[in-house]
């Protein structure tokens, strides 16, 4: 079912995409409103808590431990193609959002039918997505007390069903290749666990993810070029009870290592992309140092690619010199 819908929501892109953007600025001054609104309205967020963010969700256990403890995180350089970069995924999610509003509005006059997406609405009429649902959502697992801070991307009313689904919106912004049919197979598992989260903060069983490339082939090509590298695609997920029970069980297992400070095991596999790779370094008994020694010269002797023994050996040179200076 979620797959069908999800060729039916790209489809309804590429179709509204076929005619002229409409011009509405009175949709732009009510958006713009109500968003001033909920900017000046602040949310009680409980800082001091054990919290998670959805976007975690798929993190090293130990990375989340060390924030939990409200231990440093890293303050790398930005470089400045990755500030615009980020900057840049976030317009495009704004796009997207507006462009279902304006669809909400005009698609009719443009195609004689209603538009078979419309974006959810709050009690107080405002649509479903960003700081008009941002907020703190409190849950209790396993015997353990924690909570998932953050926002979704949007809730889409699926108008011949009226089923509410999720909307997540990604960017790619490398290659127009980044979307091709023969590339993309599948959306990511990092983004499959984030959307699960929002499935439990707000009540939802299925989710689109939708990856936007902004990267495109040319701009005149053929149906046949078009078809095999488009710039968007849209992937359905059916999010189980079984895909609930482990991010909650994951979130619960670090809330217990927190309230017991016994620290999970740090994963190297995940550390190229760790936002406390220092303060895990940090907090690593001598121990687990010479564990992770171990563990990275079994993965140098191993049949495993170089690109990943690179990575393995590159986190254990970053661990040893962290731990050396603050040594010295």
């Amino acid at each position: 079912m979620i797959n069908e819908i999800a060729q039916e929501f790209t489809d309804f892109l590429n179709e509204w995409h076929s005619y002229p953007e409409p011009y509405d600025d009175k949709l732009d001054a009510w958006l713009y409103g109500e968003y001033a609104k909920a900017k000046a309205k602040r949310n009680f967020i409980d800082w001091k808590s054990v919290y998670f963010s959805p976007s975690s969700a798929n993190k090293d256990d130990r990375e989340l431990y060390v924030k939990a403890l409200k231990m440093p995180k890293d303050t790398d350089e930005v470089k400045p193609w990755q500030r615009r970069w980020t900057a840049q995924g976030t317009a495009v999610g704004d796009w997207l959002q507006r462009e279902i509003l304006l669809a909400e509005k005009h698609f009719e006059r443009y195609t004689l039918e209603k538009p078979p997406f419309v974006m959810a609405r709050t009690d107080d009429g405002q649509p479903f997505f960003e700081d008009f649902v941002h907020g703190q959502f409190k849950f209790e697992h396993n015997g353990e007390k924690f909570s998932l801070i953050g926002t979704c991307d949007g809730v889409l009313i699926h108008r011949p069903t009226g089923k509410r689904i999720g909307l997540e919106i990604k960017s790619k912004q490398t290659s127009y290749s980044e979307t091709s049919e023969s590339r993309m197979k599948a959306p990511k598992d990092d983004h499959i666990a984030q959307v699960t989260c929002y499935s439990l903060m707000y009540d939802l069983d299925a989710y689109l993810i939708v990856y936007v490339n902004t990267s495109k082939k040319a701009w005149f090509m053929t149906d046949d070029e078009f078809a095999k590298s488009p710039d968007f695609r849209v992937f359905g997920v059916d999010v189980t009870d079984d895909m609930k029970r482990q991010v909650l069980d994951k979130f619960a297992g670090v809330a217990r290592a927190v309230r017991e400070q016994t620290p999970p095991k740090l994963n190297l596999d995940k550390f190229r992309f760790n936002n406390f790779k220092r303060s895990c370094a940090l907090s690593l008994t001598d121990d687990e140092f010479n564990e992770i020694k171990d563990e990275v010269k079994r993965v140098m002797r191993s049949g495993l690619p170089n690109w990943k023994k690179e990575a393995y050996y590159e986190a254990f040179e970053f661990i040893r010199d962290v731990r050396e200076q603050e040594a010295s």
